[in-house]
């Protein structure tokens, strides 16, 4: 199944699209499509996690004075 010590946020979006492969496949019983799709949210709980570790990082790299600084992205428009 899936490598457990692939832990970068590429690695983890790498083992979803084989599950999604998996389960999109014709030839899948349903007591492995129910283990592929535990182990799909358990994934998707460790990518947002990644994800929300790496905004708080960007939001102490722009912090100013102590005061965190909510600079939007190039194709944003400032509020």
């Amino acid at each position: 199944m899936a490598k457990k010590n692939d832990a970068t946020i590429e690695g983890t979006l790498r083992q979803l699209e084989v599950l999604v492969k998996k389960l999109e496949g014709d030839e899948i019983h349903l007591e492995a499509a129910l283990a592929a799709f535990e182990e799909g949210i358990k994934l998707t709980r460790n990518a947002q996690k990644q994800l929300r570790h790496a905004e708080q990082c960007v939001q102490l790299l722009l912090e100013k004075d102590g005061d965190p600084q909510m600079d939007p992205f190039a194709d944003e428009a400032p509020e």
